[in-house]
């Protein structure tokens, strides 16, 4: 029998979260920095009691929503690069539900956020306990059965013992590159403040090696076949170039053979704007530059990507027949889709061997490589200095595409961050946003979760501390969840919150305008008492008001001049602020070259909705079935 040392389950848990590091690449770093969360009934005993004796390098962050907590997790561990991470704790019921969204968004995005919900007692004794949901066809369902959905790991402790397996298992999830996601281990609130002897050797150290996974001489073969073979090849640059530290490979590979590339949202950045080769996004938010080449190429080299609808247009966009699909993952799910042939393997590794073994290759494209990428800046140019038309009460306004020229162009810091998430602003940045760089742009939208962006952008100032922090964002997803700028406040973290006020959820308005559906529900606007129908008055909100209601510093811009203002203010401001920047509706970018497959309605006494139906069958036709 080994040494043993006698803990409660609360302790325990953070004794072993303080001892776990990674080792990539022969650099070892810490995992775990701190815990996000929120107190309640179920969890202050328990696990609160072992945070507040304080015996550990971890430091709590005192969240104001459960979802909030999340989300600055998640973003902190993306910012990282996946190389550092936060636990989020909660108690029963709604604290833990609170959660779940952003345990989705976390697996949907591929980042590790443990989740350490508080559960119902594991004894029965005193059931049902405030907060407990009862399900009478199985006592051992509760609401953090919603995790299992949502998490790449789920887990739950009924005996002290069961601790050990349960940790280990999840630290084998969050450090895997392949299969790391939301990892979630239910704590019962009883089980919590139970006393074990643990042994010590569980709680010492434990080093986790990230290992690069090879490439065998047999997929570089084919890989190398395959582009030899074609004459047009198009890259299309995921989030996992990116976490593998393939930008230099990447680079070196386009130059080499003359293949340009595109970049996803997660992709975006990791490759600078301007290198000759960078086509800026692809897809449905992507530009006219990747979209004409995508149409075009006849092999699609999918390097760390999960080839999401928006990227493939619904697999809309790769319209030569002739056209192939390679696909270069770690993880083996996504290396396989639209039929590619897998390369399961690291980007930068694989990348680098195609390096040595394609000698003498070079594509067809020739000059048109730059053709569309001058073509697009262009476009990009005449974006970034757009007027917009004044609003209502005939003062002006800016438009969105010119908001985030300002910030990109003139305004904003090279190397500062920009966050967002949700609505028409990730499509336009996707698009638009020249990295000048790397590792400032930061996309969540692989769960286009609204209300991501101000929790995020704390969680990357806890993980940047050095470095300006600028969230851009709509009204609707700032409406939706932006309790974070009070714990932005409360830490002193500065960031700067943009806030783009149209008025309403406009690029819903947008899509559904689109498919013959006439503005319902989507604008912002007073029950209008004849009609019945919200069709009123505009709705007036001053954000800078609100956020100084939390203790921020709050700005107004509505032409370009109040916006340099505003940011001047806000980079000399010693903690959060925000500019309320009232925009023009309607002034987002538009489509280039692009499609998105949405439900519309095949029947309706609304004929343009089956016009639009009867469109949207044709497009159909068109696309690759998987």
């Amino acid at each position: 029998m080994g040494k043993t040392v006698r803990l409660t389950v609360g302790q325990a848990v953070l004794r072993f979260l303080d001892n776990q590091y990674i080792e990539v690449d022969g650099e070892e770093i810490k995992f775990v920095h701190g815990v996000f969360g929120i107190f309640g009934h179920g969890v202050v005993v328990g696990l609160g009691e072992a945070l507040a004796a304080g015996n550990t390098g971890l430091r709590f962050y005192q969240a104001k929503n459960e979802q909030g907590a999340g989300h600055a997790a998640m973003g902190f561990a993306k910012q990282n690069s996946r190389r550092k991470i936060m636990a989020v704790i909660s108690s029963i019921g709604p604290g833990a539900l609170n959660m779940v969204t952003a345990a989705a968004t976390a697996t949907a995005n591929h980042i590790p956020v443990l989740f350490l919900p508080s559960d119902a007692f594991a004894c029965r004794q005193p059931d049902p306990v405030l907060q407990q949901i009862e399900i009478p066809t199985d006592y051992t369902n509760t609401a953090n059965d919603s995790f299992r959905a949502v998490s790449r790991y789920w887990d739950r402790v009924q005996r002290p013992e069961q601790l050990m397996t349960a940790l280990i298992n999840a630290f084998r999830v969050l450090t895997d590159p392949a299969d790391t996601g939301a990892v979630t281990v239910a704590l019962p609130q009883d089980v919590q403040g139970e006393a074990y002897d643990y042994p010590v050797e569980f709680l010492a150290k434990r080093v986790h090696h990230i290992e690069r996974r090879i490439p065998t001489a047999g997929q570089i073969e084919r890989a190398a076949a395959m582009i030899k073979a074609s004459k047009k090849p198009l890259v299309i640059c995921g989030g996992g170039v990116r976490y593998s530290g393939a930008a230099s490979a990447l680079e070196k590979f386009a130059g080499d053979f003359h293949i340009p590339f595109a970049e996803t949202q997660g992709g975006k950045g990791t490759v600078l704007w301007d290198h000759p080769y960078n086509l800026s996004g692809i897809g449905t938010t992507g530009g006219s530059a990747a979209n004409k080449l995508a149409k075009e190429a006849d092999l699609i080299i999918a390097a760390g990507t999960r080839l999401g609808d928006f990227t493939t247009c619904s697999k809309w966009l790769f319209q030569n027949p002739e056209c192939r699909i390679l696909g270069i993952n770690v993880a083996s799910f996504d290396a396989y889709k639209m039929n590619a042939e897998p390369i399961i393997a690291d980007a930068r590794l694989t990348l680098e061997a195609l390096c040595e073994t394609l000698h003498g290759y070079k594509s067809a494209w020739d000059s048109k490589i730059k053709t569309v990428k001058d073509e697009w800046n262009r476009e990009v140019d005449r974006l970034y200095a757009s007027e917009a038309p004044s609003g209502p009460d005939g003062k002006p306004l800016l438009s969105q595409a010119r908001v985030l020229g300002e910030l990109n162009d003139k305004l904003l810091p090279k190397d500062a961050v920009i966050v967002s998430g949700s609505g028409s602003i990730p499509s336009d940045m996707q698009r638009v946003w020249r990295a000048r760089v790397r590792g400032t742009y930061h996309m969540e939208y692989a769960f286009s979760c609204m209300g991501y962006e101000v929790a995020a952008a704390l969680g990357a100032k806890i993980a940047c501390p050095d470095k300006e922090i600028v969230t851009v964002l709509g009204d609707g997803a700032y409406t939706m969840l932006h309790t974070e700028l009070l714990t932005a406040v409360q830490e002193n973290k500065k960031i700067i919150v943009v806030v783009l006020d149209n008025s309403g959820f406009h690029c819903i308005d947008n899509l559904q305008h689109s498919q013959g559906i006439v503005h319902f529900g989507n604008e912002w606007k007073t029950r209008d008492a004849a009609s019945g129908l919200l069709e009123g008055k505009a709705v007036q909100v001053d954000y800078a008001k609100n956020a100084e209601s939390w203790g921020a510093l709050g700005l107004r811009a509505r032409t370009p001049e109040e916006l340099a203002s505003a940011v001047k203010e806000a980079l000399a401001a010693k903690g959060p602020a925000l500019i309320d920047v009232k925009v023009s509706p309607k002034t987002m970018t538009e489509g280039y070259d692009s499609w998105w497959r949405v439900g519309t309605a095949q029947v309706s006494a609304n004929p343009d909705v089956e016009k639009a139906a009867k469109e949207m069958a044709e497009e159909v036709a068109r696309t690759r079935k998987f």
